[in-house]
């Protein structure tokens, strides 16, 4: 058995690169060494230079996503031992690189906060009423898709997001989904325009991809298929009358 493994990352630094380039290096294998643990061992042992994103090791934080071999991956929860023969490490695809596996979040972020990702409550209450409360099978309504970790693991996955990237995307469609139905929420009508936009969800062409990659299986392509059905009915119910008229759909 080998007891290193090349590790090849496409790097980036913008003082001194005109466009990205490969680097190789070898790291000490084991069977229990994540692709994280790699990064470390050659930024603590090899190249202090090199910079990438960081936290819990624990597939919580969602701050390692980047392209293994070509597929997008948490580097906490991906190990070398998948890849005995050597390693290739990328930027998240999609995203632009702002230094070495680093991308800008900016647009991402843009997106998540379109979405509206707030309880926009149905009836205002004070103070005094106290909390909007609800029930544990409420709650278990949305929880799936409550456990998006911001990994962008699913942006990297979805091919629209690369041809279109004003398209809101996959998670951010997560997002809105889980505040769509919460029994405390009562936005879904000021969402709808996002959903219908240009920028909205008919810009999937449901690969499923997104769903596969999530570490957390949020399943956001089932997000994307619900808010399409729910936006084909907004198209058509405006047509009809309303319930206040006679013969109005309710």
């Amino acid at each position: 058995m080998n007891t290193k493994v090349t590790v090849s990352i496409l790097r980036y630094r913008p003082e001194q690169d005109e466009h990205p380039v490969w680097q190789d290096y070898a790291v000490p294998f084991s069977d229990d060494l994540s692709v994280l643990g790699a990064l470390n061992h050659i930024k603590d042992e090899l190249d202090g230079t090199l910079s990438f994103r960081w936290s819990c090791r624990q597939a919580i934080c969602g701050s390692c996503g980047m392209m293994v071999d070509g597929k997008p991956a948490l580097a906490c929860k991906t190990f070398l031992r998948d890849y005995p023969q050597g390693v290739k490490i990328e930027a998240l695809a999609h995203f632009p690189i702002e230094r070495d596996l680093v991308v800008v979040m900016d647009s991402f972020i843009e997106k998540l906060e379109s979405v509206k990702p707030y309880l926009i409550p149905k009836e205002a209450k004070s103070l005094q009423e106290g909390e909007y409360l609800q029930t544990p099978a409420e709650m278990d309504v949305y929880s799936q898709f409550a456990g998006c970790i911001n990994c962008m693991l699913c942006y990297a996955a979805c091919p629209q997001v690369g041809l279109n990237p004003d398209f809101i995307g996959p998670g951010a469609i997560a997002l809105l989904q889980r505040y769509n139905l919460d029994s405390r929420d009562g936005g879904s009508d000021e969402r709808m325009a996002l959903i219908n936009s240009q920028v909205g969800v008919f810009n999937c062409t449901a690969v499923g991809y997104c769903s596969e990659v999530c570490p957390k299986m949020v399943d956001p392509a089932n997000a994307v298929n619900i808010n399409k059905m729910a936006s084909a009915r907004d198209f058509f119910f405006r047509f009809l009358p309303s319930p206040d008229q006679k013969g109005g759909c309710k």
